[in-house]
């Protein structure tokens, strides 16, 4: 399949903006990781980024045939469930895309039940479910192809209904921090048990059982090809997701990851397209051990660390303001010298 084409940041938009930011009534650098982020903003957007007013939420679904194995605190039935309180406005991603003043979809990549038809949800499936990749690979090659392509129709879809100025990816699936942490070890070389966390709250049983189905999948995955790692050990959710976060990217669109799974996600972006990752922007630290690994070998650094592991875009939902915040520094501060405020380098009249 043909993958599309990630344009380049826009260094000198970068460079505009710093110079800007360096410029505006403060203290040079006061303002810290802000700054960092209206840079990124800049170079993403190709000049002063917008105010975000437009904003949408991508949950992408599904569900994992490795949950046989009791790697999960609870059962498949629970991704359907929860898949109806999205789309019934009562979870938690609705009440902070409410804050966020964002438009919540989900995109069923693979869920193993039937769900009622919805305005909001998005009829991308491939597959009902993964096979059980601690006996064999997840899905075969063709699904891949077709999880990624489902992704970029799933933005697409999107697009059409808010033609969004920000993107945030979440996730649902039962199983899928055990798809995730297989994921994160095939492309970072980190060990499964620097990885593999709790997940959903299993005991110390669960655990063992979830470090000894990772570690024997990853024992077949010969190569960390992007097509071979999905295949063997990856979701239909994940990637699905590194579909919407390729498609965003060719739009310049800033996208805020959430956890752990859409780490996993970004992962598999990064090794389709490697300019995606410019697009990318931590939104938080999960309290799932893999997640900081993820992060590390991505590159990214998160806003915020509210030792949240819930999953559903709920991180990137509360990192949004931030995003309008710095853009906001940018536009409607003024410059010392548009202020008439004495500067930290212009001598003192005695």
């Amino acid at each position: 399949m043909s993958i599309i084409s990630i344009p380049a940041l826009d260094a000198a938009a970068a460079l505009a903006a710093r110079e800007r930011i360096d410029q505006l009534t403060k203290p040079v650098g006061s303002l810290g990781r802000i700054e960092e982020l209206a840079e990124r903003l800049a170079s993403i957007h190709g000049g002063l980024p917008p105010l975000y007013e437009r904003r949408a939420i991508l949950v992408g679904a599904g569900d994992h045939g490795v949950v046989a194995e009791g790697v999960s605190a609870y059962p498949s039935e629970v991704t359907p469930q929860m898949i109806g309180a999205f789309l019934g406005g009562f979870a938690a991603i609705n009440a902070f895309a409410r804050v966020a003043r964002a438009e919540v979809f989900v995109a069923n990549f693979g869920v193993a039940s039937d769900l009622p038809k919805h305005e909001r949800l998005l009829g991308t499936a491939v597959g009902r479910g993964t096979r059980n990749f601690a006996r064999e690979a997840a899905m075969d090659p063709l699904d891949v192809d077709r999880a990624l392509q489902a992704g970029m129709h799933a933005f697409a879809a999107v697009a059409d209904r808010v033609d969004p100025q920000i993107l945030a990816l979440g996730e649902m699936g039962i199983g899928n921090t055990t798809s995730a942490a297989a994921v994160v070890c095939a492309f970072t070389g980190a060990a499964p048990e620097d990885v593999v966390g709790r997940g959903t709250g299993i005991d110390d049983d669960g655990l063992r059982r979830k470090l000894g189905v990772v570690a024997a999948a990853l024992s077949r995955v010969r190569s960390n090809d992007w097509r071979t790692v999905a295949s063997e050990v990856g979701g239909y959710e994940i990637v699905g997701l590194a579909g919407a976060l390729l498609a965003a990217a060719a739009q310049r669109i800033p996208i805020l990851l959430d956890g752990f799974i859409v780490a996993a996600a970004a992962l598999l972006a990064q090794s389709i397209a490697p300019a995606s990752l410019g697009y990318c922007i931590a939104a938080h630290r999960s309290r799932e051990l893999g997640h900081a690994v993820a992060l590390r070998h991505l590159g990214l650094v998160p806003l915020l660390d509210l030792d949240l592991r819930l999953g559903e875009g709920s991180g990137a939902a509360l990192a949004m303001p931030l995003c309008e915040a710095a853009s906001r520094m940018m536009r409607e501060m003024k410059t010392f010298a548009q202020a008439g405020v004495s500067s930290a380098t212009e001598p003192i009249q005695a």
